[in-house]
């Protein structure tokens, strides 16, 4: 049974990580959940589960201000902070016999664009990316929100959300984490994108739709694919929909090995 590590962020927040070792390893996969979620989630741990299939070792972690074992309040959830953890627990992988470059970056949603901004930062260090249901930029999130609905959300200060992975668990989330989204944008450096890119989307996704998700994939001019899962919403949790992002997942990996 591989063993959780608890690990201080760079403001002093406790950082939970689980890293999977292959005694075997053929590659590193980091794999992030997405925003107000947490590492064991069902899409996560398939992720986790199709890398471990090829051999990789795999590291999850439960970014602050999430739903998991780390620190911090949901309310404070933002790019900023969940990309200074992934920066984070890359930092301290670093220092750890099993580590390797280039590497495999997975994730969905807020942690995608999170993944997908590092691969544009360090495209030397990634050795491929699957950033799912990405979360592509501040003005395209502002395009897919409904107007009245993100009037009402900044007048409060504050927007409340029920989690469906922890039934009844509420997510009060602050305006402030709709202003952070502003300052990125995945298109504007996304030639830096030179590794092999998986996206996919749901059918119905409503956050980051498949329209969005075709605007990065246009800008991508390496190795590409694109999969829209029918009948899908934004997070995938039907087991129809998990198993045909599964052999997604899985068929990208088996051309990538």
């Amino acid at each position: 049974m591989d063993k959780k590590v608890t690990i201080k962020n760079r403001k002093g927040l406790k950082l939970v990580i689980l890293p999977e070792i292959n005694p075997k390893q053929r590659g590193l996969a980091f794999v992030m959940h997405g925003q107000g979620g947490f590492m064991e989630q069902k899409h996560i741990q398939l992720m986790a589960d199709a890398f471990k299939k090829y051999d990789y070792s795999v590291v999850r972690f439960d970014t602050t201000c999430a739903l998991g074992e780390s620190g911090g309040d949901v309310s404070d959830v933002s790019i900023t902070q969940s990309y200074a953890d992934l920066e984070d627990v890359i930092s301290w992988a670093e220092n750890q016999e099993w580590y390797e470059e280039p590497f495999a970056l997975a994730g969905h949603s807020l942690s995608s664009i999170c993944i997908a901004l590092f691969a544009e930062k360090f495209p030397d260090k990634v050795k491929i990316i699957a950033p799912i249901s990405t979360v592509i930029s501040g003005k395209l999130s502002t395009e897919a929100h409904p107007r009245e609905e993100l009037k009402e959300w900044k007048r409060k200060g504050y927007k409340i959300e029920m989690s469906k992975s922890i039934p009844g668990k509420e997510k009060r989330i602050k305006w402030s984490s709709f202003v952070d989204r502003q300052k990125y944008d995945l298109l504007i450096n996304a030639d830096k994108l030179t590794m092999p890119v998986l996206l996919a989307a749901g059918e119905f996704d409503t956050s980051t739709p498949v329209k969005h998700q075709k605007l990065l994939l246009d800008k991508i001019s390496g190795r590409k694919e694109f999969h829209t899962i029918k009948g899908s919403p934004h997070t995938f949790r039907d087991e129809k929909h998990l198993k045909e992002l599964k052999n997604i997942f899985e068929n990208w990996l088996k051309k990538c090995a």
